[in-house]
């Protein structure tokens, strides 16, 4: 009984809120016929863009509220109202999320009432289902239909507010048009690090080995000390050149993914982190990394390899960030495997603030998770946590 009266209560607050707003649009009727008027005598039809601005906010706001309730957020889809007030008037008649708006505003003038009929249900339901639940031994009938009738307030919400198919279409259309500018402009300049990498590490390298070895070829014959010591010279360098090759392809794929799969190069990343014999640099002044690990060890199933990079790019980024910038001592990873994706989330205890104008390498993750379709949210507010949560859609 007390389950169904705290259910019953949040559906009257949610019903509440539904009919003060519907109070509201009654007042906005007066702005409806000021831009009617305004527009219809020419001199205020700038009034008609800023009004449909408006609606939008009043609108966003409702998904919000019906979102909240039912837990599912309700899309959007809107075309953006700029340019000359003459662009402006012709977006807002002929975009289709301004008559899905107008729609949902007149239909909610009358069912945003429907506190009325959840009000009266509240003394009849303590009457009868006090007597089922305490006497009888069963379950209420009454105050669960003040539920119902708030998941019915919902459900035609959702129905009035979501953007038509082809609206949603067209929307994604530019979504996935600026997601692949995105994925092209960080190709591009994966491409110029590596070129960069190659030349000025690699490359370097394997000109100073050629000429140490044409040096101690020459100098062996009447100098075999000094042949020798170019000889080892040129042993280090050639070294140093496959160290700076392996960084190369580690940053293309790294390999440790192939062998050991997400979970195994995570865990060891994390541990290099915290190894006591890494330098300062590696390990961020002593970086302690736990990862916890959810239904991805199960079936020994993988994800993806292009998902396993991103993911394993996210975590060594977000790691990274972590142990220059955050000043924590302490951060944490999770791989959460979904139903139809993958989840990473990366937490650290250091001061927060981060931002993805100054270079701190976000922007570069965000691109590389959107051009797989996921999605990344940030979450840093100054003196922290700062917690990085990633969503890659795939298919096991």
């Amino acid at each position: 009984m007390r389950t169904t009266m705290r259910r019953a209560a949040r559906a009257t607050g949610h019903l509440l809120l539904v009919a003060l707003m519907a109070c509201g649009l009654w007042i906005f009727i007066t702005v409806l016929l000021i831009t009617a008027v305004g527009t219809l005598a020419v001199v205020g039809a700038w009034l008609l863009p800023e009004t449909v601005l408006l609606i939008r906010r009043i609108a966003g706001a409702k998904r919000g509220m019906t979102a909240a309730w039912t837990g599912q957020r309700i899309p959007e889809a809107y075309q953006p109202i700029t340019g000359t007030v003459r662009e402006r008037i012709r977006i807002a008649v002929r975009d289709p999320g301004t008559f899905t708006d107008f729609r949902w505003m007149v239909a909610d003038y009358f069912y945003g009432a429907l506190i009325v009929l959840a009000l009266p249900l509240w003394p009849l339901g303590l009457v009868v289902d006090g007597v089922r639940s305490g006497l009888l031994r069963r379950a209420p009938v009454v105050l669960p239909l003040i539920t119902r009738i708030a998941d019915l307030e919902a459900d035609w919400s959702t129905a009035l507010l979501k953007p038509s198919p082809k609206t949603q279409l067209a929307a994604r259309v530019e979504e996935l048009a600026a997601t692949r500018a995105d994925a092209i402009a960080a190709h591009g300049a994966e491409l110029r690090r590596i070129e960069r990498d190659l030349h000025d590490g690699a490359q370097a390298n394997l000109v100073a080995l050629s000429l140490r070895i044409g040096l101690a070829r020459r100098a062996y014959d009447r100098d075999p000390d000094t042949g020798r010591k170019l000889l080892d010279e040129a042993q280090a360098q050639a070294e140093q050149a496959l160290t700076d090759l392996r960084n190369v392809v580690r940053g293309i794929h790294p390999p440790i993914l192939t062998d050991r799969g997400l979970v195994g190069a995570v865990r060891a990343l994390a541990a290099g982190l915290g190894s006591p014999r890494a330098s300062e640099a590696e390990r961020g002044g002593g970086l302690q990394v736990s990862v916890e690990v959810e239904r991805l060890e199960d079936d020994g199933v993988r994800a993806p390899a292009a998902v396993e990079a991103a993911a394993y790019f996210v975590v060594a980024e977000a790691l990274t960030n972590a142990a220059k910038y955050s000043g924590s001592s302490r951060a944490s990873v999770r791989l959460a495997r979904m139903k139809r994706g993958l989840r990473v989330r990366v937490a650290d205890e250091g001061c927060g603030g981060a931002d993805e104008t100054t270079g701190s390498g976000l922007l570069g993750m965000r691109r590389r998770v959107a051009a797989l379709d996921g999605t990344v949210e940030l979450s840093s507010p100054v003196g922290g946590p700062t917690v990085i949560e990633v969503r890659l859609p795939c298919v096991w």
